[in-house]
């Protein structure tokens, strides 16, 4: 009976879950899903650079009086931003009069420790919600958005469609972590450490998780092999954009998050879980 109270409390005991968010970031997944019971590996799929240059992100932040609006999209351009601004000395009192939009709630908790409010924030946490949340007082205003070197182009696209000027600069690039290529072919085939779950949180975890196995996942040039090497392992997706890029490399997509935030992402594989397919958890 013990076992069976503990069970109910800790719904995802036994079950093993590989955590690819960049390292620095991988806790607040990894720490919410080991309380309820998961063994959590963590092998990042995704390693965050400083950029090339920071001449534009720099120039940009030297001359915040000229925009309007300023668009963060994740945690770490708030970061790297930040970091910018007090590399330059320059005070928050600059960014007073800006519009301030954040694409999710741990982006705009991000900005808020900073001291700064954010005005707009989407219902739903993608680009094409930004730009819907904004479509109406955009026009004939400067608009910076700071973001990584490699990012969909929704918004600044959209914005200028309805006539805002918008400036890009690279906050921070993204790399793959070559020294996780081995790390993460040994956990797939230990049949201890095998996960019953890979999780995605972003576009760029899933195509680097596809470098990172390389030809071992693939047979011929465009499909996975239909028992490749992680064959019954379901794959997590924390929204549907992420869910769209594993879907176009042509893996499937077992469990989304309705509410495209980790803890939204944890909620979905508590739910896989529960009414998942029968096999063995522990």
């Amino acid at each position: 009976m013990k076992n069976d109270k503990q069970s109910k409390k800790r719904p995802l005991s036994g079950f093993r879950v590989l955590v690819g968010r960049a390292r620095r970031q991988a806790r607040s997944l990894s720490s919410g899903l080991r309380k309820l019971g998961a063994q959590v590996t963590e092998i990042p799929f995704i390693e965050i650079r400083e950029p090339r240059s920071y001449n534009p992100l720099d120039s940009a932040l030297k001359n915040l009086s000229n925009y309007d609006l300023l668009i963060l999209t994740s945690v770490n351009g708030v970061e790297a931003f930040w970091q910018r601004l007090k590399k330059l000395r320059l005070a928050r009192k600059q960014l007073t009069h800006l519009e301030v939009a954040a694409i999710g709630p741990a982006t705009k908790e991000a900005i808020a420790k900073r001291g700064v409010r954010v005005s707009v924030m989407p219902e739903e946490y993608v680009a094409e919600s930004v730009v819907k949340s904004l479509r109406d007082h955009v026009a004939g205003k400067r608009v910076l958005l700071a973001r990584a070197k490699v990012a969909r182009d929704v918004i600044p696209r959209q914005l200028r469609d309805l006539g805002a000027q918008v400036d890009v600069v690279e906050a921070y690039e993204t790399a793959i972590p070559r020294s996780s290529r081995a790390r993460l072919r040994a956990a797939i085939k230990d049949p201890k450490r095998r996960p019953d779950v890979i999780t995605f949180t972003s576009s760029s975890t899933v195509r680097n998780f596809v470098a990172l196995l390389g030809k071992s996942m693939w047979h011929g040039r465009a499909r996975p092999r239909k028992a490749s090497l992680i064959d019954d392992i379901r794959l997590a997706s924390i929204g549907p954009v992420t869910s769209s890029t594993l879907r176009k490399l042509g893996l499937p997509v077992d469990i989304e998050a309705k509410e495209y935030t980790i803890p939204g992402l944890i909620e979905a594989i508590v739910a896989f879980a529960r009414v998942g397919p029968g096999r063995s958890l522990s």
